[in-house]
């Protein structure tokens, strides 16, 4: 059998999706786009997308709940200066095209000079991160329900104290196609998937809860049985540690955070702050200070869409441009925004690859992909042992911030009070609170121990959620403010 190159692959693999079935030919999407191109437009694409998506997740040990959809459609937009006009149809056809096409033409002035030219068509230059497999035939039903038994039989074993433990096994096969209207084509064959672990554990009437999980674009094989223990173990110590919490103590202190998921922190504080949209329109800490030193010395922070089989990866974009490795920070001086195609131009820079929206229901707009920070020449117990009196955070919950200030607030789910540079006992209930761009500044103590997480995260922004990654080492930060209980 004669292999095709995986970038033409792809593309045969839309085609057969998203245009024969419906009858359509790239005659058919050249039409369309020269509907949008009768009047004056700066940008034009269409975005088709093809979706699979399955659900398992065990309760009580049993498979409660299984769930599986189709969803497909096409979005089609115009741009004017920084205007847009989008519309969207899950009736991919000649004529929803068409009339999408011309109703969002109307955002510009109706061009002269007849016929518009047809741009010579190129595909677009694009990566393979990873393989174009159906994630959801990678196991059959009896096999995906005996990989969630599994984590209860494993759980239970693990300590008597778990009294309820819950699963969720999920896996997405997404195809998506885009057609601009400078003539490049492009197609993404994109799995993903994603297994997560939740414990209560019980003790002298106290309960507490511990979370662990992992995913990424590959095969459910992917989750063998080693891994499901390291998730089972992770979850199970964590609420075991939780039930011997204290109270946290609050005020100003310095903090170390673990490797990894608490990366977080940086994504929300720092990485929404360098977002293309919110820097053109003069909103965000960040504004203006391209080549301004915004944070310590060591400090360099990435967003780097092309690691292989990472959740936050993407061979190309949502606007059919090739992922990239986006220096944002370098030793602490601001490089570079993350950028999509729209800022871009408006901004007088390339996109970098960022362009992403939630489905072809929505409109495109600059998203990270995988965002962290390198590591520095510290072993992590040597930042831990450099601690007076402070905060050691492993993992966190929720937080959330505000791109106009940079403040934010993170709860932590397992940390740690530290005196004297020894670990004292577990705490509970502490909150970080801060200024992402003051924070950076405060970065005292960088690890040799840079970690990616174990790819669970997701992304909110204007109402649309993608999958990301995040990453960072060891780090101690000083003058952090502490939300306590105590």
């Amino acid at each position: 059998m004669i292999s095709r190159e995986p970038t033409l692959e792809r593309l045969a693999i839309a085609r057969q999706l998203l245009l024969e079935p419906f009858g359509l030919d790239e005659s058919d999407l050249a039409k369309t786009l020269a509907e949008i191109k009768a009047h004056k437009v700066d940008e034009a694409d269409l975005y088709f997308q093809y979706t699979r998506s399955e659900g398992w997740s065990l309760e009580e040990g049993i498979v409660k709940t299984g769930s599986f959809s189709i969803d497909q459609g096409v979005g089609v937009r115009a741009v004017s200066g920084e205007k847009t006009a989008f519309a969207y149809s899950d009736d991919i056809s000649k004529a929803s095209l068409l009339d999408a096409a011309r109703t969002v033409r109307s955002i510009g002035a109706a061009a002269k000079g007849g016929r518009v030219k047809v741009p010579t068509r190129k595909v677009a230059s694009s990566r393979s991160l990873y393989g174009g497999l159906d994630p959801i035939a990678s196991l059959n039903s009896t096999e995906k329900v005996a990989l969630l038994g599994l984590v209860e039989q494993m759980a239970r074993a693990k300590d008597p104290r778990v009294i309820q433990v819950m699963a969720g096994l999920a896996s997405e096969y997404d195809v998506v196609m885009v057609v601009r209207a400078d003539g490049t084509l492009a197609a993404d064959v994109r799995p993903l998937v994603r297994l997560s672990v939740t414990v209560i554990t019980e003790q002298n009437g106290r309960r507490e809860v511990g979370s662990a999980g992992g995913g990424g674009r590959f095969g459910l094989d992917h989750f063998d049985d080693a891994l499901i223990q390291n998730y089972v173990d992770e979850a199970v110590q964590c609420a075991l540690t939780n039930l011997d919490a204290r109270p946290a103590p609050a005020g100003e202190m310095s903090v170390v955070l673990g490797p990894g998921w608490p990366g977080i922190l940086l994504h929300e504080a720092i990485g929404h702050g360098l977002e293309g949209d919110f820097n053109r329109k003069g909103s965000s800490a960040f504004s203006g200070r391209i080549g301004q030193r915004v944070a310590a010395k060591g400090v360099t922070v990435l967003d780097d869409g092309t690691l292989a089989d990472r959740r936050g990866s993407l061979n190309v974009d949502d606007e059919g441009n090739p992922s990239q490795r986006n220096v944002l920070i370098e030793d602490g001086i601001l490089k570079g925004y993350i950028q999509d195609s729209m800022n871009a131009r408006l901004m007088g820079v390339k996109p970098t690859g960022n362009g992403r929206r939630e489905s072809y229901a929505h409109v495109p707009m600059p998203r990270m992909t995988n965002t962290y920070m390198l590591g520095g020449d510290k072993s992590p117990e040597e930042i831990v042992s450099s601690l007076k009196k402070g905060l050691y955070a492993v993992n966190f919950g929720g937080g959330q911030v505000d791109i106009t200030s940079g403040k934010f607030v993170f709860s932590t789910s397992l940390a740690y009070w530290v005196e004297n540079g020894k670990i004292q006992y577990p705490v509970k209930g502490a909150t970080l609170v801060g200024n992402g761009p003051d924070a950076l500044t405060r970065v005292s103590l960088i690890g040799n121990d840079m970690k990616l997480d174990p790819g669970v995260g997701t992304c909110g922004k204007e109402g649309q959620s993608v999958p990301v990654g995040v990453g960072q080492p060891t780090l101690r930060i000083d003058g952090l403010t502490v939300g306590g209980t105590a």
